[in-house]
């Protein structure tokens, strides 16, 4: 049944939606695209391929896993667009296949090739000489042999546990005075370097240089046959809240089981493993067929990571240097950003303009003396050596009130921000995990500063993490204000995430779980008539209210123009649903991450908001998230900017059709929507005289 015969039947969901797990296929599979584009610099390519993968781990480790848990305990119920959990195990499967086949391929016959003829060679122990054999003899002997630790399977030895992502050999060895046949296990240490650098540009995969030293690991036995495999595992975190002590050791205690318990959800198999390795292995991690790929010459394509930071700008992009704009340049011995704020609010928009400018901020207001507290939320920085980090550190040393929200749960960084606030709590800075049940989500600052008689509040809200190493490859936007009514909201935010207090209405911001939702809804009805204008940029558009809400301003006359970098389960372009309504996709040099909301036509009157909220479920209904109007009218034009520059772009798009499939912009102005928005950034920053 086609997308408009299923339209008239509109009480069957998936008529009106996409499903969200195969959107975000899509997505990598457009990154991977990237990967495959031979415009881009050899190593840029090498990156984005390495990206594709990491992607899709972490979609096994957290979708999957998910999925394969609802079926474990019997949850059958259909999703929005229809689908049950073992129908989207079943099409992932077929659409993973795909993906993985297309990225070997890649791998192999096109980006290998090339970066050898480049100088860059990943190589096999065939091609090696006999002073190539010499080097990795040695390299075995002296530090790869001490730490390796062959694991064997028989009624005395069960099969070992395998840790998730890690390389390993799968071997058969046998005993030449028995006969018998045995399994055994070879991790590749994580800790060494993935390839032996041979000299002349060549490389050599670790795990081929363990095969090729098998006979020493196992002495006096047969090596039948090896292979490597990768196993990946569920790295979901659940855990039950309390008190903040109890939620640092609940979750520590979630990551010690989630590297020891995990269940496995994938296994990743080199091409010509053997048969009896394969069956075993199968059968150990409780997997079935539908749970192996099958891989080429190289498992673990992330690893291509470590050839990108190879010192070779000719493979790579040119370097950008973020700019400053000319307002916030320094007229003397220093700037002083609180008379800047108070002249006028700025709109930053990394990394065209520099995250120095967030840094200095926050750096200043622990240096002034007149500053008395700052307060921030913090998701995912960069651990201590942050410069923002530093500053809160010296910031409560000199005196001042200094508060830190921790979202311990932010996924895969748990860790890391369970060290960075333990060293805050160490120097004094009041560290706080926010709401119980509740994920804070939010990127604010707040800074209280004595100002004569009087004390004035300045703010930072923004659409991505307070960390400096991403700030220069995601795309964010950020406010930053000495607005009243805002920051008088801010510290009602703060006191809601430090204290007891059922605080839901705001003078400006609009607050997740509370305001957000039935706010962006009125908005979105306010538009639905003709001549209304809805243009909106996120990173994904999942929520079924605020989708049939578009379908019904749509109906209604309303124009509408999504850019949606990752999952989008909207169907656009369908007659009598959603034929006004069209989105496309950016991916590009920088990962697309701001999330700008505009409602009306930006020639009249329009409202515009920028925050840390995607439209999905979990942003609107389960975290604590923080969206600004951007009321300043000299600002307004710098998202319009942003926005109709993205809408124009024909080089970096993809358009979505109603089926759920996405198509590469055809290319007529050649207009690059980031290199455009660099060029921007450069005019901005030349001082006006």
């Amino acid at each position: 049944m086609s997308i408009q015969e299923l339209v008239q039947h509109r009480a069957q969901p998936g008529a009106r939606f996409i499903n969200r797990e195969l959107s975000w296929l899509e997505f990598n599979s457009r990154v991977l695209a990237l990967a495959e584009d031979r415009s881009f610099p050899l190593l840029e390519r090498a990156k984005f391929l390495a990206i594709f993968a990491s992607n899709l781990d972490e979609f096994f480790q957290v979708r999957v896993s998910g999925l394969r848990e609802q079926l474990k305990v019997g949850i059958g119920a259909a999703t929005p667009e229809g689908l049950t959990p073992g129908e989207q195990l079943a099409a992932i499967r077929a659409s993973c296949a795909g993906l993985v086949e297309r990225a070997n391929r890649l791998f192999a016959d096109d980006l290998a090739p090339a970066l050898a003829a480049a100088g860059i060679a990943v190589v096999g122990v065939d091609d090696l000489d006999e002073a190539d054999s010499e080097l990795i003899a040695d390299e075995f002997r002296s530090r790869i042999f001490p730490v390796l630790t062959p694991l064997s399977v028989d009624p005395a030895h069960p099969f070992p546990y395998v840790s998730s992502l890690s390389m390993n050999l799968a071997t058969v060895v046998r005993d030449p005075v028995t006969g018998v046949r045995r399994f055994a296990r070879v991790k590749v240490p994580p800790l060494l370097p993935r390839f032996v650098a041979l000299g002349n540009g060549r490389f050599l995969p670790l795990e081929q240089v363990i095969a090729a030293h098998l006979d020493q690991l196992f002495p006096g036995m047969e090596i039948v046959s090896h292979g490597v495999f990768r196993v990946t595992r569920d790295a979901d975190v659940d855990v039950e809240e309390d008190e903040a002590d109890d939620l640092i050791a609940a979750i520590q205690s979630v990551l010690r089981r989630r590297r020891r318990s995990a269940e496995p959800v994938r296994l990743e198999v080199q091409r010509g493993l053997s048969r009896y390795s394969l069956d075993l292995l199968m059968r150990e991690l409780r997997l079935g067929p539908d749970d192996v790929y099958e891989c080429g010459r190289m498992l673990d394509l992330t690893s291509l990571w470590s050839l990108y930071d190879l010192d070779r700008p000719d493979l790579k992009d040119e370097p950008r240097t973020p700019q400053t704009q000319s307002r916030l340049r320094s007229k003397g011995s220093s700037l002083d950003l609180f008379a800047v704020l108070r002249e006028g609010d700025v709109l930053v928009h990394h990394p065209y303009d520099s995250f120095g400018t967030v840094e200095a901020f926050v750096e200043l207001s622990a240096e002034d003396p007149n500053v008395l507290a700052i307060k921030q939320t913090l998701y995912r920085t960069s651990a201590q050596e942050s410069p923002i980090i530093r500053s809160l550190i010296r910031a409560s040393e000199s005196g001042k009130q200094v508060v830190a929200l921790v979202e311990l749960k932010a996924r895969f960084d748990e860790e890391a921000n369970i060290t960075y606030a333990q060293a805050l709590e160490e120097a004094g800075v009041h560290v706080i995990y926010g709401v119980v049940g509740l994920k804070t989500h939010a990127k604010t600052t707040l800074v209280v500063r004595r100002e004569g008689s009087k004390i004035r509040r300045y703010v930072h809200v923004g659409t991505g993490n307070y960390n400096p190493r991403t700030a220069t490859i995601y795309e964010d936007v950020g406010l930053l204000s000495a607005d009243r009514e805002l920051g008088a909201d801010l510290t009602d935010l703060f006191n809601t995430l430090s204290g007891y207090s059922r605080q839901r209405g705001y003078r400006r911001l609009l607050v997740a779980p509370h305001s957000l939702r039935s706010r962006l809804l009125d908005l979105i009805a306010r538009e639905a008539k003709p001549g209304g204008r809805i243009t909106m940029k996120m990173n994904s558009l999942v929520d079924a209210d605020t989708i049939d809400a578009l379908y019904s301003a749509s109906q209604a006359g309303c124009e509408i123009d999504l850019i949606v970098r990752g999952i989008c389960c909207l169907r656009p372009g369908v007659p009598g649903l959603s034929e006004r309504i069209r989105v496309r996709s950016l991916v590009g040099r920088y990962l697309e991450h701001s999330r700008i909301f505009r409602f009306g036509d930006p020639s009249g009157a329009s409202d515009h908001f920028i925050g840390s909220a995607d439209l999905m479920p979990r942003n609107l209904d389960r975290r604590v998230e923080a969206v600004v109007p951007i009321l300043d009218p000299s600002l307004k034009p710098r998202l319009d900017e942003i926005l109709e520059v993205e809408l124009v772009d024909d080089v970096l798009a993809w358009d979505l059709d109603g089926e759920g499939h996405w198509h590469k912009v055809p290319t007529v102005r050649g207009l690059n929507a980031q290199d455009r928005l660099q060029e921007l950034a450069v005019m901005r920053s030349v001082v006006q005289e």
